[in-house]
Order: C-alpha cells, then structure tokens, then sequence
C-alpha cells in the first residue's frame, strides 16, 4: 500500500505523477507528447499459450460496444415492435439489489450505508416543450419515434407527470473535486428513473438532469438551464457520432419556469429558462460511487464489494466466466519474479478493465482535441464513457493549456495537456479504494495503473499515426507538428482536416508546399513559413515510402479527421436562438454533429474558425455548476 498511500497524499492543484512514485508520466513536450517511460519487464502482460486472441481482445471488443453503437438500425428483423412510453421494459436492478435509504425526503443531509435515495421528481413546470430529441437513442431503447409527438411528452419526460413503470431515485457518491476529497456528493439534480431492456436484454438507464431536490442538493436548487442543457445535449450525442464513448440523450425540454443562476460568481445573477435534459446509458456508475462507501470506515466496505458485484454482474459478466484455460498473468518483475493470476480475483480483472477503458476513452479526447473541463472522480465512469458535460469544449487554437472551465484557471489541473495524466490520478484513486475494501493487493492495483499507461500510449498513437495517414508512428513527427501548432495557434480540427490534401509528391517546388494548408496556416511570418515548409517537405518523404494512393490515404485520413465538432460559439449561436423560443437552429446543429466525417455540401459554415464575437465571456469559459 505505499505506493497508494504516497499517490493520496499528493492532491496538488496541478498532479505531478513522477517516475518515483508511478511509472507512467504523461506530460506535453513539444517533441515528445504525452510520453512517458514504461518498464521494460511491464511493457506487457505475459499470456499463457491457451489463451490467444479471445481474453486479450476483451477489453477492446467490450469497449468498442459504446463506440459502435449505431445510429442505424442495423437489426436484420423488420418486424420489431416499437413501444409506446407505457410499454417501456422496466427492470430495476440498481434499486432490487443494492442498500437503500431508509428515508424518502429531500432534505439535504448525509446519507448513511445507502447507495441510492428514493425520490421523486419536484420540478414545476408551465407549458413545457420539447426542444430536441434523438431517434438513434430512441432506436436503443426501441422506442416508437411517433411517442416525441405526443402532447404530453413534454410532461412525462419533464418529471411532472409520473412515467409508468419508473422507479425514480438519486444516487449517492462522493468524489475527489480538483484532487481534493469532497466527501459526500451525488446526485444533487439527476433523478434516476430506472432501467429499460430491450430485447437484446440491452440495459439502459433513464435519468432526468434537472428534475428537483434530492437530498444531495445540498444548497442547490436541483434544477438546470436551458443554456448548460443544450451543451449537454449536444455534446453527449456529437461524442458518439466521434466514436467516443459517451453517455447519451433521449431528448430536451423545456420547463416554461425561470431558474436563477450566477454563471460567473460574480454576484449578478440573472433568470435563465429552465430545462431538463433525459440521459442515457447503460450506468451512470462511477469511481466516486465506490469511494464514498470506502471513506466511510469498516461497516461500509461491504457495500464496495457489493457494489463491485452488481457492476461486474450486469456489466463485466465475461470476467465472472473467465476459467484457468484463459488466465491472464503477468510479471510483477520483483527479485522472484513472481506472476499473479487476473483469473484468481475478478475484482483485480474489473479494475484492469476499468483502468483500460479509461485510457482508451481519454486516448481519443486527446485525438479530436476535447477537453472535457472538471475530470473529478465523481465524473469518472467505471465503464469509461464521457459523463457529465459541464464546462466542455474542443480545441480551436491548438493551446496545450487550454481549459474551458473558469473556476480551473488558476492551476489549469484539467487542462487539455493534463487529461491523461488526471486520468491516471483517477485511476489510482479508484483502484486504492477497491484496496482499501480488500478486493485488490498491492500488485494488482499497480498493475491496474500500468495497464491505463500502456493502453493510453497504444490507442493515441494509433489514433495519430491515422490522423497523419502515416504508415507507422513517428514520434519525431508528430511532435514537431504539435509544436509548429502550439507555436502559431493553429485550429486543431481544420488542420488535421486539411492535412488529407497534401500529396505524397517529392517534385512539388518549396514554395508550393504550404498551398494545402494555407486556410489553416493564416498570418505566419516568413520564419514560420520555413518552419511549416521544412515540416512538410519530412512528412511528403514519410508518405512516399508508404505505397498508399493519394486518394486512398485522403479517404482513410477524412473518417479520423473530422470535418465538424461542436464548438463553443456554435454551441451559443443555437442556444441564444433557443432562449427566444426558436428551436431549429439546435435541432439543425445536432444533424450536423450526427455526420462529423462527411462534407455536408452546404453546411460548411459549421466547420468555420470562431467569430470574434466567440471570444467575449460567457462563450468559451464556464464554470462548473453552469
């Protein structure tokens, strides 16, 4: 446990993981991004001969499930029942099989030996109207696209009238907030409604953003905006259409009553429309659901451990069938050289998992430029997807320490450079806490921790090799790039999108090099010219040896690079439209974000640089609780 217990006591602004104390370390350096030095007797686990490609592709096959899930009905069956919001199948896992509250009430207190609330949605509402939806989400839980139609839609998915079948709840977590423990946290304005299958037996988790009180308001009013329920709408479905893991939206609706927010705390609050975002996803699990139970003292490790089990029951189970003949093990690379057996303890297989997952997920962050601006562990999904999109944002200027949450300024701890770094830090917390509760040992929570490394750097490189169209990763490349980009601020989305153009042709004269890019490479001086011409003319040489066709690599580089993401000011521009009452522009937006890699002949103004109007407060700044 030293190696935890060092790792806890270093909640600084800004996390350090030094080679001393963890072997990863990730850090920016223009010549060597997000390196880190790994072990040689680590670099990879050791797998018996029995097991090939079926238990090593686990984690990658099972994490791909969220990226892949369609927005297409790719169900060969025609004859599907689609289902009114009556006919919904409610299951109510979460609520059967794990300690409740013993009280119902919502006044904020500390809950005790419970990992959920009872409570029922309180919002008032006043003519509510449906502002958005999605019918690939509604797809998931086979929902009949015609239920948006409904006058009372609105009503039902509002919280106002009850939902037959729901069983709503809040859940209880606490959470390390800016590498300092919180202690108890949850559900302050999410309202759990349950959980639908599908006939694939498909689990899905209802909840409601903006519902009212539960007692973990604390001195909070439970409700949300318009303004912040847009972007979490928005950027929940655009992640998916990135191929990132992400939770999900069913759709958006006003509440018709005013909420009073005081976006910059700067004492001038003002009325803003409410609204209530439903969220989607298999889990809204996360690492600060564990760490609550284990900060609690003895009596309450027991709910890690049960908790632990219902998370590997209905989300893990391949790792409750895992048998020797498919045993995983690797080298502790201590004097005896000693292996342990992931097959001997499921929990020490969830976390490995859970760990990867993680760093897959912040590997492609890293690879469209997303940051996602409060990484805290209450905002850390244990089945690795993106949750919790508060102040978010994608780069536009490629700014290493760029952050999109005012209240992170003053260290930046969550800045884009940061995230895998933060991730790790995450990942420590999570696997000491399983410790702390007797699941993990030493060796397979530093096991659990390499494994996040070695994932992380796996994946990004991949995902920059693609974005480059190269071959084979070149870190002297891709290094000198993200350096010219730092350097001249250069989009980050455009950029790379550009980069398709350029063609493997050694006889292109020096002074046309740059005409591919020259969109992107705006207002450079001549040194700065020499500096990008000296670039290309190494990154044409690198394609060259390749044998790809120009057209081939394009296409290839185009379905990694894409051509639109939601950026800050395209957020403002739908919700300063909604906020007078016109819904298109947003419902336009999301069209746009659901095909990221395709032109999209006449929506080019989507993929634009920032207006100056962009830049004023308010736009691409917010805080945490907006």
């Amino acid at each position: 446990m030293q190696m935890l217990s060092r790792i806890s006591a270093s909640s600084t602004a800004l996390f350090h993981l030094r080679s001393s104390l963890l072997r990863p370390r990730f850090y920016f350096s223009p010549n060597n991004p997000f390196s880190f030095p790994i072990q040689p007797h680590l670099r990879r686990p050791l797998f018996s001969s029995s097991m090939d490609s079926a238990t090593a592709a686990t984690v990658d096959s099972v994490a791909d499930n969220f990226k892949n899930q369609s927005l297409e009905n790719n169900d060969s069956s025609n004859d599907k029942r689609l289902l009114k919001l009556e006919e919904l199948n409610w299951d109510h896992s979460f609520v059967r099989e794990l300690p409740s509250d013993s009280r119902t009430d919502t006044i904020p207190r500390e809950v005790l030996h419970a990992c959920y609330t009872k409570v029922l949605p309180s919002v008032e509402v006043e003519n509510p109207q449906l502002v958005v939806w999605s019918e690939s989400v509604a797809e998931l839980l086979e929902l009949d696209p015609k239920e948006f139609e409904r006058p009372d839609f609105p009503l039902l998915l509002s919280g106002a009238s009850p939902l037959v079948g729901a069983v709503p709840y809040a859940q209880n977590y606490g959470g390390h907030q800016f590498g300092t423990w919180a202690g108890q946290l949850g559900d302050g304005r999410a309202i759990t409604l349950g959980e639908v299958l599908n006939s694939k037996s498909e689990r899905w988790e209802l909840q409601l953003k903006g519902a009212g009180k539960t007692p973990y308001s604390r001195f909070a009013d439970g409700l949300a905006v318009l303004r912040s329920s847009i972007r979490e709408f928005l950027c929940s479905e655009a992640m998916h259409s990135l191929g990132i893991p992400t939770t999900r939206a069913l759709c958006l609706v006003t509440t018709g009553k005013d909420v009073t927010r005081d976006m910059f705390y700067d004492g001038n609050p003002k009325d803003e429309p409410g609204a209530i975002v439903c969220r989607v996803a298999q889990s809204f699990l996360r690492f600060g659901s564990y760490q609550l139970h284990a900060s609690r003292g003895k009596k309450d490790l027991e709910i890690v451990r049960t908790l632990a089990d219902y998370a590997i029951r209905h989300h893990f189970p391949h790792l409750e069938n895992m048998s020797k003949s498919e045993s995983i093990s690797f080298s502790t690379g201590e004097e005896d050289d000693s292996a342990v057996d992931l097959t001997s303890n499921k929990y020490a297989a969830w976390a490995v998992e859970v760990a990867e997952r993680t760093a897959s997920m912040i590997a492609r962050w890293q690879g469209v430029g997303f940051t996602h601006g409060v990484m805290n562990t209450d905002n850390m999904s244990v089945l690795g997807l993106t949750i919790d999109y508060g102040p978010f944002g994608f780069l536009d200027a490629f700014d290493p320490s760029f952050t999109p949450n005012t209240t992170d300024l003053p260290g930046r701890r969550y800045c884009f450079a940061n995230q895998p770094d933060i991730g790790l830090w995450n990942v420590a917390q999570f696997a000491k806490t399983l410790s702390t509760a007797q699941l993990l040992n030493d060796k397979e929570s530093n096991y659990a921790m390499e494994r996040y490394g070695i994932k992380f750097m796996d994946d990004y490189q991949a995902i920059m090799t693609k974005k480059l169209g190269l071959a084979k990763y070149n870190k002297q490349m891709i290094g000198d790039l993200l350096k010219n980009m730092a350097v001249d601020k250069v989009d980050y989305t455009n950029f790379f999108r550009l980069l398709s153009n350029v063609k493997a042709d050694l006889t292109i004269p020096a002074d046309q090099l740059l005409i591919p890019l020259k969109a992107a490479l705006l207002d450079i001086g001549m040194e700065r010219k020499e500096a990008w011409t000296g670039w290309v003319k190494s990154y044409i040489q690198e394609l060259s040896t390749s044998g790809v066709s120009d057209e081939e690599r394009k296409a290839s580089m185009n379905s990694v690079n894409p051509k639109y993401v939601l950026r800050n000011y395209l957020c403002q521009s739908a919700i300063d439209a909604a906020e007078q009452g016109d819904f298109r522009e947003v419902r336009r937006l999301l069209k746009v974000m659901q095909r990221p890699f395709d032109e999209q002949p006449g929506m080019e103004k989507y993929a634009r640089l920032p207006p100056a109007w962009a830049y004023r407060p308010g736009v691409g700044m917010l805080s945490c609780s907006s």
